[in-house]
């Protein structure tokens, strides 16, 4: 629980330079470094991805000598956006050729780092596998420290008690001495190794309870950071309601702005129309002025169809007169064309009768040659 309080303090900048150890004259030592963009999944959807650096920065490996451990650690100017302690149980995956991740169940997190080569990636992931195996062994051989300490305690607990007994049987020292055999020799070697081991405890006992006390004031400050961030919790729910008003505002602002950029871009759109109705304009403009030209250069001759005009006009005065002349002429025949329609009626009339007379004669006549044939033909 202090570590994961350690650490949800490291992630939002309230502990400042992490590589340095709590333990008074010791410091971390970088052991490998890159430089990358650094992601952390979504706390929310636990699906996308949120960029926790807006360019590439430093990330390390660091070595604690003392306490036997490796963390990932990158700052960004002065925030810490990287401090995972690593674990045997966590796994570095390489999710496409240039991007990898790793889970950090302490800091309740994901890690993901965007690199600029596959070979960057490559050389992060087996840095990764080397840190875990080490963390593991470090961890094997503190198990192994742990569970020889404890054997011995139990030991000394279960022997030392068994000196004085030795000692009544075989008598005084200097009877041990001169009266000692196999079994006492090994009793004694065994109760030195034991006084050695129990002094080594209570070394160590000694040891751990200074680390305690550091582990203790490590905690205090922690908490006093902790209820200091809690204090700034309302100084920043306070800024977060007023970045909430600014950033209303700004969504209102960049409605307007929107609605302005419609606007001119309806505009830029009525503006080609006119640019392009304009040009069209010019060109009808062109046109004009060479007709105009065109009627500048027929304007220099009008004086001689003025003249030429004048004289067709007289020409046409002339010829009126002679038209009016033919026309006079033209009634007179037209009066005797008339009078020679009539007469000729007429002249058909009487034609027309003396046709008939003479048909009526020549009926006449060619009866009477039938008769006279018939008189002939009697005879």
């Amino acid at each position: 629980m202090l570590l994961n309080s350690f650490c949800a303090l490291s992630s939002v900048g309230l502990v400042k330079q992490p590589w340095k150890s709590s333990v008074k004259g010791t410091q971390e030592q970088p052991i490998f470094t890159t430089r990358a963009h650094v992601f952390q999944i979504d706390p929310t959807t636990k699906k996308n991805w949120v960029p926790a650096s807006k360019q590439a920065v430093t990330v390390s490996y660091f070595y604690d000598s003392t306490r036997n451990s490796y963390r990932i650690i990158s700052v960004d100017g002065s925030k810490v956006i990287i401090n995972s302690t690593i674990t045997p149980n966590m796994t570095f995956t390489k999710t496409s050729q240039k991007f990898g991740q790793w889970a950090d169940s302490r800091a309740n997190t994901v890690f993901g780092l965007g690199f600029a080569s596959e070979q960057q990636l490559a050389k992060f992931a087996e840095k990764f596998q080397e840190v875990k195996d080490a963390a593991k062994l470090a961890r094997d051989k503190s198990q192994e420290k742990m569970e020889t300490s404890s054997n011995h305690s139990q030991e000394s607990g279960r022997e030392t008690p068994s000196t004085p007994q030795a000692s009544s049987i075989n008598g005084t020292d200097d009877e041990k001495i001169s009266h000692v055999g196999p079994e006492a020799a090994l009793l004694m070697s065994e109760n030195d190794r034991l006084k050695s081991a129990v002094e080594q405890s209570n070394t160590n006992a000694k040891k751990w309870e200074t680390e305690l006390q550091t582990l203790r004031e490590s905690n205090a400050r922690l908490v006093d950071t902790l209820q200091e961030s809690s204090a700034n919790v309302e100084s920043w729910k306070k800024q977060l309601s007023v970045c909430q008003e600014e950033s209303d505002a700004l969504r209102d602002k960049i409605s307007e702005l929107e609605a302005q950029c419609k606007e001119a871009s309806q505009e830029k759109e009525r503006n080609a129309q006119l640019t392009a109705k304009v040009q069209e304009l010019e060109a009808e403009l062109q046109d004009k002025e060479q007709e105009l030209q065109n009627l500048r250069k027929q304007a220099e001759i009008i004086p001689q169809l003025m003249a030429e005009c004048e004289s067709i006009t007289d020409k046409l005065r002339t010829a009126e007169t002679k038209n009016a002349d033919l026309e006079g002429r033209i009634g007179g025949l037209q009066a005797d064309v008339d009078e020679n329609r009539q007469k000729q009626g007429n002249m058909q009339g009487e034609l027309k009768r003396f046709m008939d007379i003479l048909d009526g004669k020549i009926d006449e006549l060619h009866e009477f040659r039938q008769g006279l044939s018939k008189l002939g033909v009697g005879n």
